[in-house]
This record gives structure tokens, C-alpha cells and sequence, in this order.
């Protein structure tokens, strides 16, 4: 079955960044959207960025645009999210979805992807 899993989280300051990275396994990489998703402390999940592997074409929430850039390697079945100036409110649970039919989740919680990681910890300190 498929399999995703996230590393590269971590603590950092304001103005800092980190890279995450999230490996695909258990199924042909190609012909999906890959994306990125966080949940901070007592909120609800949020989509952050996708990618599509054939094309690498991307989307991201407004939060995140101009600071935050998705990318891929398809040879390794990896998709990366590079988190560049990095504010306080960025702390939250990242999670690597795969199938991604939308950023935007529904007012219950639930968020159409197919499949997701275990999750990765970003904390940003001021």
C-alpha cells in the first residue's frame, strides 16, 4: 500500500527555515497531486502547497506564497517543501498527503486527499 513519510521538521526562530521532505513508497509515484497540509495546536488541518508529478505544477494558500516553494525529485519519489521566513504562526503538525484533490478542507475537518503521512513537527520560535 502506499506509504508516506515525512522528516526535516524541527525547531527554528523567526526568520528562519527549514526544508521538509516526504518519500512515496508502496506505489508508482507519477500521476497524482502530492501536497503539503499542517495543523496547528486546536485548530483544524489546512492545505499549504501541491504539486502535480507530471508537471510539476503547483498551488499554495495565500499564507505561505512568496515564502514557501514545493518542489520534487520524481527519480527518488520525493516531494520537498522549502519553508523560508518562517513566522511563529507556521508552528503546527505538517503532514504529507498524497491525491490530493483539494487545498481547501471542509468546515468538519475532513481534507480530500488520499492518503497521508505520520507527520512531521515545525515549531517557530519568536
Amino acid at each position: 500500500q502506499v506509504q508516506l513519510a515525512e522528516s526535516g521538521g524541527g525547531s527554528v526562530q523567526a526568520g528562519g527555515s527549514l526544508r521538509l521532505a516526504c518519500v512515496v513508497s508502496g506505489h508508482t509515484y507519477s500521476g497524482s497531486f502530492m501536497g503539503w497540509f499542517r495543523q496547528p495546536p486546536g485548530k483544524e488541518r489546512e492545505g499549504v502547497a501541491q504539486i502535480y508529478t507530471d508537471d510539476g505544477g503547483t498551488s499554495y494558500a495565500d499564507s505561505v506564497k512568496g515564502r514557501f516553494t514545493i518542489s520534487q525529485d520524481n527519480a527518488k519519489s520525493t516531494v520537498y517543501l522549502q519553508m523560508n521566513m518562517l513566522k511563529p504562526e507556521d508552528s503546527a503538525m505538517y503532514y504529507c498527503a498524497r491525491d490530493v484533490q483539494s487545498l481547501s478542507c471542509h468546515d468538519d475537518g475532513y481534507c480530500p486527499v488520499g492518503y497521508w503521512g505520520q507527520g512531521t513537527q515545525v515549531t517557530v520560535s519568536s
